[in-house]
């Protein structure tokens, strides 16, 4: 499975230098040492839907509502909401102790300019913001969405739990372009939020260390917590997350108890964890991953709707569940663009993608005008969740004549290039792959790849498509279940025949931990509040 390994004695140089040294402080602190599936370096959570930096949105930032278990909307921030008889007025009230890290109390004014920058890149904001008519300050604790229209979904768009997961963040950040780093606008106060930790900023390394530190002035809510609501009760002094880089070498490190937590340990490595008496290996997320190969539709070849078809008919997912995670307990064949298991899951449309058609991607090249441009594919080296595909998709694409070149970079720089616009040659992008946790793509109004509104506020790979836009408009509307799901079906169909992008298999990713931690919270994301260390 790649050469994962050839890394392991830079690797252990790395859990040497950072791990040992911290033993003494973990004597006089209760620190949890974690390794997460990615190295933070962006921490903007806004502007990019990467996991690792909504990762680090929850520990520093709060939310005004969020998800519990049982996937239903509670008050987070807020204390008290209630609405119009027309449902066209909604009025939030924030509960009292909110405060920054830096001591200033959380207001109104902070609330309507966080959601205002997360309604420009996000999917549900941008549907939440074009049934919006104002958001309106009553006072520095009480608000008011003014809608045009009625609008089902506000407390499911401000309440999803994530990417873009609505952080509320200080106005003076928080008014930072949507397409600019809030780091770039507020260098002094970027770090600051309100949540149940602190960004310790002081002792950050991009890449390669990032702290945490108990915020003792947060005031949790009384209620149990429940996935991403209720009481965030911190129970450690520190948080550390830390980049070793090979999975080996990363699981000997948690056996030998020099960290305790890692995130998403590589399948194959299983075996092992499970003979260790101290570990716990957990799966967290019952709704799994659900993996995509996202095709850039502003430039040749991929602006031609038979191209992107013809890498549909090449795709066989279980080319990539084998190589990414080996063991079929843990995955998962799923030709959905809507989670496998969940309501709206369809097949409408979709190719047999266990059974690559060849000759027929072969024909759609041939109409769709191929003329062998070289295929850049985005190819990160150092996100275990995602390497494995890069090679798959070249040996896919070349079976049926394309021209392919896989670009090695590390995960950041996918991030950051797959925003750019540009022609692929020019510094831009043919595709990509990413993976999302199946709560992000329930309907068509969470799942941003869905949105069809093209390069002036699509997601990467900017598909442009107004018979989708006007589906997902409908669905919005709707109110009858039944009709909701017929509408989810012929998106679906709608997806397909346009190659909104190309699934490939649901899996699972249990975390694995040492049982001297106790309290680690089930759900989509991981999250360190709860969590005791013996």
């Amino acid at each position: 499975m790649l050469t994962r390994r050839l890394v392991g004695a830079a690797s252990a140089a790395v859990i040497a230098a950072l791990a040992l040294p911290a033993i003494a402080t973990a004597q006089e602190k209760k620190t949890i040492r974690a390794v997460m599936h990615a190295p933070l370096r962006i921490t903007d959570p806004i502007i990019t839907t990467a996991y690792i930096i909504r990762n680090h949105g929850y520990m520093i930032y709060d939310t005004l509502f969020a998800m519990d278990e049982q996937q239903k909307i509670q008050p987070q921030m807020v204390e008290k909401y209630e609405t119009s008889a027309d449902k066209l007025t909604w009025t939030f009230t924030l509960r009292d102790g909110l405060k920054w890290h830096d001591g200033a109390p959380v207001t109104s004014d902070d609330a309507i300019a966080s959601l205002t920058r997360w309604s420009k890149n996000d999917a549900m904001g941008q549907a939440l913001a074009g049934a919006t008519k104002e958001w309106k300050k009553i006072d520095d604790k009480t608000f008011q969405l003014v809608l045009k229209e009625p609008f089902g979904l506000v407390l499911d768009s401000i309440g999803k739990p994530s990417s873009n997961t609505p952080f509320i963040m200080p106005k003076r950040v928080a008014e930072a372009p949507a397409n600019k780093a809030i780091a770039e606008h507020a260098p002094k106060d970027w770090h600051i939020g309100s949540g149940p930790f602190k960004f310790a900023i002081g002792e950050f390394q991009p890449g390669t260390k990032v702290v945490y530190e108990k915020n003792a002035d947060y005031v949790p809510r009384k209620e149990k917590a429940s996935w991403m609501a209720g009481g965030k009760v911190v129970k450690v002094d520190r948080v550390e997350w830390i980049n070793v880089g090979d999975p080996q070498t990363t699981v000997n490190a948690l056996i030998k108890g020099e960290i305790d937590y890692i995130e998403q340990p590589v399948h194959d490595l299983f075996p092992a964890i499970k003979k260790s008496p101290d570990i716990v290996l957990h799966d967290f997320n019952k709704m799994g991953l659900l993996g995509w190969m996202r095709i850039n539709w502003l430039h040749p070849p991929f602006n031609n709707a038979k191209v992107r078809q013809a890498v549909l008919m090449a795709v066989n997912q279980e080319d990539y569940l084998a190589v990414l995670v080996g063991d079929p307990e843990y995955y998962k064949y799923c030709a959905s663009f809507f989670t496998c298991g969940t309501t709206y899951e369809s097949s409408a449309g979709a190719p047999d993608m266990k059974k690559p058609n060849v000759e027929k991607a072969k024909q759609l090249l041939k109409e769709g005008g191929y003329k062998g441009e070289e295929i850049l594919i985005l190819h990160p080296t150092d996100l275990k969740a995602i390497t494995p595909y890069g090679p798959v998709t070249e040996q896919a694409l070349k079976k049926i004549g394309m021209n392919v070149k896989l670009l090695a970079m590390d995960w950041a720089s996918v991030v950051a290039r797959r925003a750019k616009q540009d022609a692929p040659a020019q510094g831009g992008w043919h595709i990509f792959h990413t993976f999302w946790v199946g709560a992000d793509l329930l309907n068509p109004v969470t799942n941003a790849g869905m949105n069809a509104k093209g390069p002036k506020g699509g997601f990467f790979g900017w598909p442009e498509d107004p018979d989708m836009e006007k589906m997902r408009a409908d669905f919005i509307k709707e109110t009858d279940p039944a009709k909701q799901k017929a509408i989810a079906e012929a998106i679906t169909k709608r997806a397909f025949e346009q190659v909104m992008y190309v699934p490939i298999g649901q899996m699972q990713f249990p975390a694995a931990y040492r049982k001297s931690l106790s309290g680690v919270l089930d759900g989509p994301v991981p999250v360190f509040w709860n969590v005791e260390k013996k």
